[in-house]
C-alpha cells in the first residue's frame, strides 16, 4: 500500500498509525483480554456472586474516565488548535497512560482502591490520546484518502494488539490468583510496549498550525470554552454532523460494552478454557485488522457514511450470535449429532464481531475528519472523543447495573438494540451536505 498523502510524506503518515499501533497494548491487555478478568475475578473476586460486583465496579471505573473524557475533550481541543499545541497534548497524554498502567504492577488481590483509581487514570489518558491523535487526520490525508488512512490506523492497531497481547499470554500465562506473581507484569508490559512503539510518532508528525496570541485579559481555559460554546451555536448548520454524533454516540456505547466485556463474556457465560481464549484473540484481531484496511478502501471508493451503515448492520448480527451461541451450540449438535462446545461455536461471532470493530471505529472517524471545518480539527475530534466516551460511560453503567439484575448473558442483548438505533439515527446524515458546510463554516 501507497502510504503517502497529497498532504503528508509516507513517513509522518506511519508515525501517525504508530500510535494506533502503539495504543493498542493498552486497549486489549488492559480494558479488553487480561487486566478487565484479572480486576474482577481475582483483584475483588467475589466469584460466588458470578463476579458481579468485580463487574459493576469495572464498569464503574471506566464510567468515570470516560466522563473525564466528555468534560475536557472539546475545550482541550478547541485549545489545541488555537494554540497549536497537538504535539504538547498528545505526549501528555501519552506519558500518563504509561506511568498509571506501569503502576498497576502494585495492585493486588483486595487493593480494590488503587486498581480502581489506577484504571481511572489511565483510561483517561488514553481516551484522550485517542481523541488528540485523531485530530491531526485532516491534517495528513485530504478527503479522498481519509478512509484508506484511518483505516491503515485502526489495522495496525490491530496488529499491534495481537503481537503484544499473544506475547503476554505465551509468556504470563492465564488469568488467576495462583498465577498472580507472573500475570500482574501485564501493566509494565502493556506501558513499555507503548511507550516505545509510539516513538516515531513524535519523531515524525508535524505540527502544522501556528499559534495565536491570546486576546488581551483571556486565558487558554476560557478561550476554550468560548470556542466550543461557539461550534454548539453552530450545530443548527451543522446539522449533519450533530445527528451523526447522536448515531456515534449510540453505536460507541455498544461497542464499549463489546470491548469491556468480550472476553469476561467468554470466561463467565461461554466458560471458556485457555486454548479458546487464545484462538479467540487471534481471529479477532485479523479480522478485525482485514475490516479496517478493507473497509477503509471501501470508504474512499463509496462513501463513509454507507462503510458506517453496513458495519453497524455487521454489529447487530454479531451481538445475536453471541447471545445465541449457548443455545445454538446445543441446536447444531442436536441437528448435526456432533459434540461441538460452545466456546468454539463462539469463535464464529469473535470473528465476525472482529470484522465489524475496526471498520465501524475507522468509518466513524473519517466522517468526523470530513465534516470538520479547515483549522479547527482537534476541536471536533474532542466533540468526538466526548460521544464516544459519553456512549461508553452510558454504555457501561447500563450494562454493569442490567448484568447485576439479569445475568450478563441476558445484558449483552443491550448492545444489538444500541446498534440498530444507531443505524435508524444514521439514516437522517447526508454526508455530501455534511461536508459542504463544513468546509464554509469559518470563524
Amino acid at each position: 500500500m501507497v502510504w503517502a498523502t497529497s498532504k503528508a510524506p509516507r513517513r509522518e503518515v506511519f508515525g501517525w498509525a504508530m500510535f494506533d499501533f502503539a495504543n493498542q497494548a493498552y486497549t486489549l491487555l488492559i480494558i479488553t483480554v487480561i487486566y478487565g478478568d484479572l480486576f474482577t475475578r481475582v483483584i475483588v473476586g467475589d466469584g460466588g456472586d458470578d463476579y458481579r460486583l468485580g463487574n459493576l465496579l469495572w464498569s464503574t471505573a471506566l464510567a468515570l474516565s470516560y466522563l473525564g473524557v466528555v468534560a475536557t475533550a472539546p475545550v482541550f481541543g478547541a485549545v489545541m488548535d488555537y494554540a497549536a499545541a497537538k504535539r504538547r497534548f498528545l505526549f501528555l497524554s501519552y506519558i500518563t497512560t504509561v506511568a498509571a498502567t506501569a503502576a498497576l504492577y502494585w495492585v493486588e488481590p483486595g487493593y480494590v482502591v488503587l486498581g480502581f483509581v489506577l484504571i481511572v487514570i489511565s483510561s483517561y489518558a488514553y481516551s484522550m490520546g485517542e481523541a488528540f491523535i485523531a485530530g491531526f487526520l485532516p491534517d495528513i490525508a485530504g478527503p479522498r484518502e481519509m478512509g484508506r488512512v484511518s483505516g491503515l490506523g485502526w489495522s495496525l492497531g490491530y496488529i499491534g494488539g495481537l503481537f503484544a497481547t499473544a506475547f503476554t499470554v505465551l509468556m504470563l500465562g492465564e488469568v488467576s490468583e495462583e498465577n498472580f506473581d507472573r500475570i500482574r507484569w501485564v501493566g509494565p508490559f502493556a506501558a513499555v510496549f507503548f511507550l516505545v512503539c509510539a516513538i516515531p510518532t513524535f519523531l515524525w508528525l508535524r505540527e502544522r498550525g501556528h499559534p495565536r496570541a491570546l486576546p488581551a485579559g483571556q486565558g487558554y481555559l476560557r478561550l476554550g470554552v468560548a470556542r466550543v460554546g461557539q461550534t454548539l451555536r453552530s450545530l443548527g448548520y451543522l446539522r449533519d454532523l450533530a445527528v451523526f454524533m447522536v448515531s456515534l454516540l449510540l453505536a460507541m456505547s455498544g461497542l464499549a460494552i463489546v470491548i469491556a466485556y468480550a472476553f469476561i463474556y467468554g470466561a463467565q457465560v461461554i466458560g471458556w478454557d485457555e486454548h479458546a481464549r487464545l484462538i479467540m484473540f487471534v481471529v479477532t484481531q485479523f479480522s478485525a485488522a482485514a475490516g479496517a484496511i478493507g473497509f477503509g478502501l471501501t470508504q474512499d471508493r463509496f462513501g463513509a457514511k454507507r462503510t458506517y451503515m453496513v458495519t453497524l448492520l455487521m454489529w447487530v448480527s454479531a451481538i445475536l450470535l453471541i447471545w445465541l451461541t449457548p443455545e445454538l451450540t446445543e441446536a447444531l449438535n442436536r441437528w448435526l449429532g456432533t459434540e461441538w462446545q460452545a466456546q468454539y461455536v463462539f469463535l464464529a461471532a469473535g470473528v465476525a464481531a472482529g470484522l465489524a470493530l475496526g471498520s465501524c471505529q475507522s468509518a466513524g472517524r473519517t466522517l468526523v475528519g470530513l465534516f470538520a471545518p479547515p483549522g479547527r480539527a482537534a476541536e471536533f475530534f474532542g466533540f468526538w472523543g466526548l460521544a464516544t466516551k459519553l456512549a461508553a460511560a452510558a454504555g457501561l453503567v447500563g450494562v454493569g447495573a442490567l448484568q447485576a439484575a439479569v445475568g450478563l448473558q441476558s445484558a449483552i442483548l443491550l448492545c444489538a438494540v444500541l446498534f440498530a438505533g444507531a443505524f435508524m439515527v444514521a439514516l437522517g446524515v447526508d454526508e455530501a451536505r455534511g461536508r459542504a458546510r463544513g468546509q464554509a463554516l469559518v470563524e
